[in-house]
Formats: structure tokens, C-alpha cells, sequence
């Protein structure tokens, strides 16, 4: 069995980080998509991400193998929704999710979103929010796999986002 490690990432990574990334946004372009066409995510964005402890990376041994920024209550477009949430409680949100072009069909986007998941739960926390483009189709596809309900549109940067939500246990308050 592989030895996956999701951890917090390094100002050390920022470079192998970068480097997945302009793949991945090369490969939303190569897919028709016009995510991440605008000059974001870029170098900035990223370091900014590991200054505040909200980057992340899976990882095996010293290979970066994925990455995402995790945040907590930390998405104030998300107030703006165009639809509803399926709660108002805490939240933990994830962004600029992209898995190494060498590593692609193995499952690691839904392995980063489990660790999501547990992260959450560490801090007990039981709602995942997230947004993507209308035609990232590669990511919707993992948001149904994954059990994901669409609630609506959020606005990123003047362009509508799908917005969805996954509440992974309803406290027993």
C-alpha cells in the first residue's frame, strides 16, 4: 500500500508546487476550460497559501504528488451564494485543488478530498464547501463521485462558479 502523507506545505515546496500547478492550468486549457486562464493561480497566490498554513500537499516520500489551499471559515464570496448552502454552520473550504500530470487517473483527487475530509473532522467541523467552473468537467465528475450536492453559483473575480457542499456528519448536538 502506498504511503500518502497530506501535510501543510512548505515554503521549500512553493517551487514543485508551482511547477503541478502551470501543468494543471495548462490542462484545464487543453480541456476547453477557461479556469485558471486569467493569470491566477499564480506564484503569489501560492506563497500566500503556505504563509497562512493553508497550503497543502499529498506527498509520497519527497514527491509532491497533489496540492490545495484548506481554509476554514475563510470565503467570504460564499455569503453571496446565488442559491443555499445546506448548512450555516462552520465550514472548511478548499481551492486551487491539482494533481501532478504524472500522477493523473489514480485517484488522488478524491484521496486529497477524503484527508479534506478528515481535516475537518479534526477540527470538528462537518461541512466542505467548494466552487469550480462551469466547464471544469474533470472536477465536477470528482464532486459527484465524491457525494458533493450543487447549491448554487458563487462569483470569483466577476465569473459565475458552481458552488458545492458536502456535509460529512451532522453533529450530535
Amino acid at each position: 500500500m502506498t504511503n500518502y502523507q497530506f501535510r501543510k506545505a512548505a515554503i521549500s515546496d512553493l517551487n514543485p508546487i508551482w511547477e503541478l500547478l502551470q501543468l494543471a492550468i495548462q490542462r484545464r486549457k487543453e480541456d476547453g476550460s477557461t479556469q485558471w486562464q486569467d493569470g491566477y493561480p499564480n506564484p503569489e497566490v501560492i506563497e500566500q497559501d503556505i504563509k497562512k498554513e493553508a497550503g497543502f500537499v499529498l506527498t509520497v516520500g519527497d514527491t509532491i504528488l497533489g496540492y490545495c489551499a484548506v481554509l476554514i471559515d475563510d470565503e467570504p464570496e460564499y455569503a453571496r451564494i446565488q442559491g443555499s448552502w445546506l448548512t450555516n454552520e462552520s465550514f472548511v473550504v478548499f481551492h486551487r485543488l491539482a494533481v501532478s500530470e504524472k500522477h493523473l487517473g489514480k485517484g488522488l483527487a478524491q484521496l486529497i478530498l477524503k484527508k479534506i475530509e478528515d481535516y475537518a473532522l479534526e477540527n470538528n467541523i462537518y461541512s466542505i464547501k467548494a466552487d469550480t467552473n462551469f466547464d471544469n468537467a474533470a472536477m465536477l465528475k470528482i464532486f459527484e463521485k465524491t457525494a458533493y450536492s450543487y447549491c448554487g453559483e458563487v462569483y470569483f473575480r466577476g465569473s459565475p462558479r458552481k458552488a458545492f457542499e458536502k456535509v460529512i456528519l451532522f453533529p450530535l448536538s
